[in-house]
């Protein structure tokens, strides 16, 4: 399943690649990648596990940028 996100708040071009990398690392996650300038995430992860893989992103996002939130297309 792929899907993207907006993200709100997402201050540091740095901070995105780093989120990207942390999001990459997610047991299920086939592809992400975040764009700064778009403000955007686009996640591809494994049908099965998405709903659980999209918490684990928010948190790996609130752990590099705490101000930064996930909102659904």
């Amino acid at each position: 399943m792929k899907k993207k996100f907006k993200l709100e708040e997402l201050d540091c071009a740095n901070c995105a690649a780093k989120m990207e990398e942390a999001i990459r690392q997610i047991p299920g996650v086939t592809g992400a990648s975040v764009n700064f300038l778009a403000q955007k995430l686009t996640l591809e992860a494994v049908d099965d596990e998405f709903d659980e893989i999209v918490k684990k992103a928010a948190e790996c996002i609130s752990r590099v940028e705490p101000d930064c939130k996930l909102i659904l297309q």
